[in-house]
This record gives C-alpha cells, sequence and structure tokens, in this order.
C-alpha cells in the first residue's frame, strides 16, 4: 500500500533528487505542494535522509558564519 508523504519547505532539488533516486519513492506534484509516494518504511527512510541532509547543512552554514566571525 503507498502513501504520501508532504514535503516540508526548504528542501533542495538536489537533495529530493538524491532521495527520489536512493529509495523506492516517487515525487508527484498536488495542488497543495510536492509529495513523495512509497511504502511507509521507504518514507520513513526517505524523511531520515531528508532531515539528515538539512541538519548537514545548517551545520555547514553555521559553521562558515562561526569562521567568518572569528576572522574578523
Amino acid at each position: 500500500m503507498d502513501y504520501e508523504m508532504k514535503l516540508p519547505n526548504g528542501v533542495g532539488e538536489q537533495v529530493l533528487a538524491h532521495t527520489v533516486e536512493k529509495f523506492e519513492v516517487k515525487l508527484k506534484h498536488t495542488d497543495y505542494g510536492p509529495v513523495l509516494v512509497g511504502t511507509a518504511d521507504e518514507l520513513e527512510n526517505a524523511k531520515d535522509f531528508i532531515v539528515e541532509s538539512i541538519n548537514k547543512r545548517l551545520n555547514e552554514l553555521s559553521n562558515k558564519k562561526e569562521d567568518n566571525e572569528t576572522e574578523k
């Protein structure tokens, strides 16, 4: 049985592309925004991957900001 998982704002195209390649999910565009479609297990794994990717990028940006403040 397939389920739909709404995507949060801010998920980049590259992360979505990697998610669709890595997991057995499909990207579907709806009137309410993009959703991923797949089994519950695959969507859970995809969600974990997306969250990990976003957190990694936020940490990179945070470290970059700290480095710039140290250089001043």
